[in-house]
């Protein structure tokens, strides 16, 4: 009877185990691809592999102030360039499962639809919290217009990548502005100007590597 009770929390333990881990895959699912999506309507019609990493590797950096003033603006490229086959192991399914996307592994690239009809449907898989911002930024003072019809005009606005970043860079830098109020307050005035001295140098080392 204890090896059955035992067997059965066991088994139990496992199937908690199991749920979880199809969540959290569920989760990391839904999160490449509202990335993939991001990336997609920030792109040309064409472009490589590279170029969709490194705009997804900058989502989160989007509108940071901290990448204006004193991050080096080599940052994500760094993080893509050793890393290309681990990016292209994570995100292959889900540009494989695209309907949208014609991509070319050999060759390492990829073609988009760009037509209104196609960028409309990416745009309303976007996630709510960016679609909402897309609105705000489009809707006039007292039109009141939902969120669909926006995102319906976006669609045909050859800006339309442009907006989706402005979207995008409205979430992020209040996040990265309060990060770094709170660094300074934190850290204190005086070693935060000698943090930030060095960010400028180093932001400065990585514009001459790229000029020369």
């Amino acid at each position: 009877m204890k090896c059955l009770g035992y067997t059965w929390i066991r088994t139990k333990v496992k199937i908690i185990a199991m749920n979880e881990n199809v969540a959290l895959r569920s989760a990391l699912d839904k999160n490449l691809k509202s990335a993939v999506t991001t990336a997609f309507l920030m792109l040309p019609e064409s472009f490589s592999e590279e170029d969709l990493f490194i705009e997804i590797a900058g989502l989160s950096y989007s509108g940071d102030f901290r990448m204006v003033v004193g991050e080096d603006k080599t940052k994500v490229l760094n993080i893509v360039k050793p890393n290309i086959a681990h990016f292209r192991e994570l995100y292959d399914s889900t540009l494989q499962e695209n309907p949208q996307v014609v991509y070319k592994v050999q060759q390492g690239r990829l073609e988009i639809d760009k037509s209104p009809e196609g960028q409309f449907t990416q745009l309303m898989t976007l996630p709510k919290t960016l679609q909402q911002q897309i609105n705000h930024i489009m809707d006039p003072p007292g039109k009141n217009r939902d969120v669909e019809e926006t995102l319906l005009q976006v669609a045909h606005d050859p800006d339309c990548g442009e907006v989706v970043r402005q979207g995008l860079s409205a979430i992020v830098r209040p996040s990265s502005m309060k990060q770094s109020t709170k660094g300074i307050f934190t850290a204190g005035m005086k070693k935060t100007v000698i943090y930030s001295s060095l960010k400028l140098h180093k932001m400065w080392k990585g514009w001459l590597r790229k000029t020369s």
